[in-house]
């Protein structure tokens, strides 16, 4: 299977159970890894995944609607971009919350959702 990869996509946006995390809000990075066919695409926008039309999908998805738990943020973004891209068969979304309120040292906290056509 073939794949495009929109990695490290930066929004400011409130999701989270804190009311904190409502006020302020954070930093959420996603990654999209999109799968479909291109090995014999004819050099036409028409035939393949529009990248600008996927990451205006996903700002909106991320900075539109609050959500309290970034799974469910991850799986909005998966099926909003099989519905708006009907050229691809299947969708692996990453939703990274870098600074996520732990009481600790870490380097990331991040959900990940793969979703076929057919799972949508």
């Amino acid at each position: 299977m073939s794949r495009v990869v929109l990695q490290g996509l930066e929004f400011h946006a409130r999701h989270g159970v804190y009311d904190t995390e409502a006020v302020l809000g954070a930093r959420f990075v996603i990654d999209a890894e999109l799968h479909y066919p291109f090995a014999q695409l004819n050099d036409d926008l028409n035939e393949a995944v529009n990248y600008a039309e996927v990451y205006a999908a996903i700002q909106e998805e991320v900075t539109g609607t609050r959500h309290q738990l970034i799974e469910v943020l991850t799986g909005f973004i998966a099926r909003r971009l099989l519905r708006d891209q009907p050229t691809l068969d299947a969708v692996t979304v990453r939703v990274h919350k870098p600074f996520a309120p732990l009481p600790g040292v870490f380097r990331d906290v991040f959900t990940e959702l793969t979703l076929t056509r057919a799972e949508q």
